[in-house]
C-alpha cells in the first residue's frame, strides 16, 4: 500500500511539474534585487519536483561571461562542497555530504524526496574529508591533491586563527595545530563548541568565519525542518548565526530567523558580516526568494513565521506577532528556490575592475521549481558597502538542453591570485574563473 501512495506521489508531482513547465520565468523584478516584487503565496497537497538529474560534465565545461576565463583548477574530487584558501595559497577543500539522519523526513513525502535527492546527486556517500590542493607553478592547476584531514564528521566550514585551523563538522567546531605548507594533519581535533545536530539535522551544513580580529567565530546552522513543521522544541539555536568566543569557549545566539544561512563573508568597505540563506519551500515557483543581507547582533528575520519582512505564513500555527513586529527586511533577493550557498567579496586585481567590491555568489540549483531557477554562479555590484543593480551571470550552462545537471556550484572563494574558484559537487570540480585578457 505504502508503495502505491508513493507512486502515486510521484506522478502528481511529475504531473505537477509538466502542467506548469511552459510557464517561462518571471520578470527580472521578482523576487530579484534590492526591491523585488512578491507574488501571492500558493499551496498545493503535492509540491512541484522538478530535479535535473546529474550526469556530469564528459568533457564539457561551464559558460562564462563575456571578458572571463574558466579552467578547471582540479577534477576527481568526491563531492566537493566548501572551500578554503590558506595564507600560502594552498587550497582546502571539503569533500563531503550529509551524515546519517534517521528521523529527517520519514513521512512519504520525505522518501520521495530522498529519492528526488539522489537522482540529482546529493545522495552519494560522504567522504568525511578536507583534501589540500596545490598550484605550485603558478598556473591555473593544481598539480598535487593530499588527503589533509580525514575521518571527519560531514565537514564544512573552515577557518584559520593564527596556528590553528577550525573545522565545523556537522555536530561541532574542532581544531588541529596548523604549521604553513604542511600537506597533512595527522594530530587528532580539538572540540570547540558543539553544534546543534542530532537525528533529524534537517539542514546539516555548519559553516564558519572568524573575526577580523580573530577573537570569535561565527557558525551557521540551519533550521530542521521547512517551516517548524519538526516542532520548536528541535529549532533550538538553529535558523540562526552563532557566535563562539575562541578563548572562553562560549557560545551564544547572534543572529536568528535566517531559515538556512550558508555563506559568510566580510564586506570589504563597511567590514559587516553578510550571509545568504536559503528561504522555505512550498509557497509557490516564485516564492520564497532566497537572499543576500548583513546581519548585526540580535537580528531576526522571520523564519518561521514571516517571510522577507513581516509577510506572514499562514501555515504556521501559532504565530508570534511580537516577534513578526522585529522581523527585519534581508537587504537583497537571489530569486526562489535558487539556493544560493557560496559567498565571496572580490578584493583582487585579476579580473575586470567592474567585479571590484562585489559578492559573488553559488547558486546550487532547484529541485521544486518549474521553469528551474540558480545552477549558476552570479555576481552582485556592490556601491558604498551595499548591493546596487541586478545580478549578473558568471558561470552558467551547468543544465543541458535536455534538463540534465552537469554540475551544481556550492562554495565560492577568491584564491591567492585573484581568480574566483568555484566548488562543483555534482561535477565532482574546482572551476577557476580569471580574466580572458
Amino acid at each position: 500500500m505504502q508503495n502505491c501512495r508513493f507512486l502515486l506521489l510521484c506522478s502528481l508531482s511529475v504531473i505537477t511539474v509538466a502542467c506548469s513547465e511552459p510557464k517561462g520565468p518571471p520578470p527580472t523584478t521578482v523576487g530579484f534585487g534590492v526591491n523585488p516584487s512578491l507574488p501571492a503565496p500558493q499551496t498545493s497537497t503535492i509540491p512541484t519536483v522538478n530535479i535535473a538529474p546529474a550526469v556530469g560534465w564528459k568533457g564539457a565545461k561551464p559558460i562564462v561571461a563575456h571578458g572571463l576565463a574558466v579552467n578547471a583548477f582540479a577534477k576527481g574530487l568526491e563531492h566537493p562542497r566548501w572551500l578554503y584558501v590558506l595564507p600560502n595559497g594552498d587550497v582546502l577543500v571539503a569533500e563531503t555530504n550529509a551524515p546519517p539522519k534517521p528521523e529527517d523526513s520519514t513521512s512519504l513525502k520525505g522518501i520521495a524526496m530522498k529519492m528526488v535527492m539522489k537522482r540529482a546527486g546529493a545522495a552519494v556517500p560522504s567522504a568525511n574529508r578536507i583534501s589540500l590542493l596545490r598550484d605550485a607553478n603558478g598556473d591555473g592547476v593544481a598539480e598535487t591533491k593530499t588527503d589533509f584531514l580525514t575521518h571527519l564528521n560531514s565537514p564544512f566550514g573552515m577557518a584559520l586563527i593564527g596556528n590553528t585551523l577550525y573545522v565545523a563538522n556537522t555536530d561541532a567546531i574542532v581544531s588541529f595545530p596548523y604549521q604553513t605548507g604542511v600537506t597533512q594533519i595527522t594530530a587528532k581535533a580539538t572540540k570547540l563548541a558543539d553544534l546543534p545536530a542530532g537525528p533529524i539535522n534537517h539542514h546539516w551544513t555548519k559553516n564558519i568565519i572568524a573575526s577580523l580580529d580573530g577573537s570569535k567565530l561565527y557558525a551557521t546552522v540551519g533550521s530542521n525542518s521547512n517551516i517548524a513543521e519538526n516542532g520548536l522544541e528541535n529549532e533550538v539555536n538553529r535558523a540562526a548565526i552563532l557566535e563562539v568566543d575562541v578563548k572562553t569557549v562560549t557560545s551564544r545566539l547572534f543572529a536568528s530567523g535566517l531559515r538556512n544561512p550558508n555563506g559568510l563573508a566580510w564586506e570589504p568597505q563597511t567590514g559587516a558580516l553578510w550571509t545568504t540563506v536559503n528561504e522555505r519551500d512550498e509557497l509557490g515557483d516564485n516564492l520564497v526568494p532566497d537572499y543576500l543581507t548583513a546581519v548585526k547582533d540580535g537580528d531576526f528575520y522571520g523564519w518561521p513565521y514571516s517571510y522577507f519582512g513581516k509577510n506572514i505564513d499562514e501555515r504556521v500555527k501559532p504565530q508570534n506577532p511580537a516577534l513578526v513586529a522585529k522581523a527585519i527586511t534581508p537587504d537583497y533577493a537571489l530569486g526562489a528556490h535558487t539556493a544560493s550557498l557560496g559567498l565571496a567579496f572580490y578584493q583582487g586585481q585579476l579580473l575586470p575592475t567592474q567585479y571590484r567590491g562585489g559578492a559573488f555568489i553559488g547558486q546550487h540549483g532547484s529541485w521544486n521549481r518549474s521553469p528551474r531557477s540558480g545552477y549558476k554562479v552570479i555576481y552582485v555590484p556592490f556601491v558604498n558597502g551595499q548591493p546596487n543593480g541586478l545580478p549578473q551571470d558568471i558561470l552558467s550552462g551547468f543544465v543541458n538542453e535536455v534538463g540534465e545537471a552537469l554540475g551544481r556550484p556550492v562554495g565560492v572563494v577568491e584564491d591567492k591570485r585573484g581568480a574566483i574558484l568555484v566548488a562543483d559537487d555534482v561535477g565532482n570540480v574546482i572551476w577557476r574563473v580569471s580574466s580572458a585578457q
